[in-house]
């Protein structure tokens, strides 16, 4: 292949040139993918490697991380606090302090209606206004993960019967704290809160929030 087919076989890949400034997009794309991927199922994800073919005919091994998809919630009280909980994180040995989230793990189930599970089972709170802040790939160099990160306003406690089931395994032990939204962005600067800090930079770029009806 020469120079000039390989420059055109990526950007036909790529779809296209790149468009200046605010044009700027993602684009779904699948490369080929040579063979049968090997696979290794886990309790909610599925490890595959794949032989994926490049737009000038080279094929590199690609891990990929099946993930079911995952929402979060930042939820602001009347006073602009904040309500974070404390879970156990097996995978990195440590207790985070983290705002409400859950996976996708109910078929059908819209993210919304988890968002509004999660904050409900984890926190004892329910929350009238919804808006998606953001919606990214966690880790897509590996992961399929995609997250929906939500702001919740208008808040309620949820009588306990209401909650859902009783809270098992790591959430049986979570610890819950309102704290004030100014306070938990300064922190974020400081070492000793590692999730905290991803959720609450997201959070504050600038960017519009989309109502959730």
């Amino acid at each position: 292949m020469t120079a000039a087919s390989r420059d055109a076989a990526s950007s036909d890949a790529a779809g296209g040139d790149l468009a200046p400034g605010p044009a700027l997009r993602d684009v779904e794309r699948r490369w080929p993918v040579s063979g049968r991927p090997r696979r290794a199922k886990g309790a909610f994800v599925v490890l595959r490697t794949d032989r994926v073919r490049m737009p000038d005919g080279d094929v590199a091994r690609r891990d990929v991380v099946e993930h079911p998809g995952a929402v979060a919630v930042v939820a602001l009280d009347a006073t602009g606090q904040v309500l974070l909980i404390r879970q156990y994180r097996h995978p990195v040995g440590h207790l985070l302090w983290e705002i409400p989230a859950g996976l996708r793990d109910v078929p059908g189930e819209p993210s919304r209606g988890t968002g509004e599970r999660e904050l409900r089972e984890e926190t004892g709170y329910a929350a009238r206004t919804w808006h998606v802040l953001t919606d990214c790939y966690t880790s897509p160099g590996i992961s399929t993960e995609r997250v929906t990160v939500f702001l919740a306003r208008d808040l309620a406690e949820v009588p306990g019967p209401d909650r859902g089931p009783p809270l098992r395994h790591e959430e049986a032990y979570l610890r819950r704290a309102w704290v004030p939204l100014d306070q938990a962005v300064a922190r974020v600067a400081e070492p000793g809160l590692r999730q905290v800090l991803k959720s609450f930079r997201k959070q504050h770029a600038p960017q519009k929030a989309r109502h959730v009806g």
